[in-house]
This record gives C-alpha cells, structure tokens and sequence, in this order.
C-alpha cells in the first residue's frame, strides 16, 4: 500500500445525520487499524458543518473495533479523544463510521481518563432507536477504553508519536 494513500474519513450519526467529513493521509495499516492523518487547514465538515482544521491530528481507525482513536498534539488539552462507533466499514478509499457518541478522553496535564456525552448518548438511544446490542457494545468499548487509556498499553502508550510527528511538520 503506498504511503501516501488519502482516504476519506466520514462519521454519521445513527440517524445518517452528517457529524464529521475530512480527507486524511494513509500512513500504514498494521495490526491495530489504519493510521491516517490530518494536517493544520484541512477544509472538513465538524458537527455537519463546514469547517478547516486548525490543529493536526493522526487518527487511528482500528479493523474491527468499536471506536476510533485521534491523537492531539499541544495545545489540546485532550492527548488522546475516543469515539465510541459502529466498526470501521471501508468502500474503497473511503471509510465510514458511525459515531455513537460516548467519548473516552485522556487529558494531557493531569493523565486523567474521562468517559463524557453519557447523556447525548442517553438521548440518541432513546430519540433513535439504539438496538440493545449496540448500546451493549458500546458501553463495553467504553469500559475497555477506560482501562486501556491508563494502563500504557498500546496503540494509546506512545506508538502515535512517529505519526503525530509527520503531521505536525506538514
């Protein structure tokens, strides 16, 4: 695969409300997931609306997992951000991936790990209709995540940091 693949990222919400739209550069797919990243002044479309990305980012879109991971150098107070979604589901260069709104933060000056959006979610399981099993399952990534982004296991340890150097020198 080549290392300068771009890809299209887009999140949708449940309903197939547009969330996030952004082309991403491929840097290497290895057993975690496909790392892509995103450079200062990206045009995207942030929360359905257009949008250019003023901080760089690597994202890590992991093969059959039930979130997504975006690496943040300074100055965002999050260090690492997880989206709770549906499993990745790729049609050509274009992947896509329903955010279901729990979030599992790590907080880069104190290493605090936060679960946030309880109640969005609450809301969207209710206002659309979540399956019993989704909800099941993204509680249990979130619960996974919650542990995984503390313990210095990897992709959340320090393996982002050759990524995150490519895109912040774009």
């Amino acid at each position: 695969m080549p290392h300068d693949d771009m890809v299209r990222v887009v999140y949708t919400k449940y309903d197939g409300s547009a969330h996030r739209d952004y082309p991403a550069r491929r840097f290497d797919s290895d057993d975690l997931g496909v790392w892509v990243g995103v450079t200062r002044g990206t045009p995207s479309v942030y929360h359905g609306r257009p949008s250019v990305e003023q901080i760089p980012f690597v994202l890590l879109i992991p093969h059959h997992a039930w979130w997504t991971g975006m690496f943040n150098p300074q100055p965002r107070t999050s260090e690492v951000y997880c989206d709770i979604t549906t499993p990745a589901r790729w049609e050509g260069d274009t992947v896509h991936i329903i955010d279901l709104d729990l979030d599992v933060v790590r907080r880069r000056e104190t290493g605090l790990v936060e679960l946030r959006d309880e109640d969005e979610f609450e809301d969207h399981r209710v206002g659309f209709g979540y399956p019993d099993y989704l909800v099941d399952e993204a509680r249990a990534a979130a619960s996974r995540l919650l542990v995984a982004l503390g313990d210095g296991s990897e992709p959340f340890a320090g393996q982002y940091h050759k990524y995150l150097q490519q895109v912040a020198q774009q």
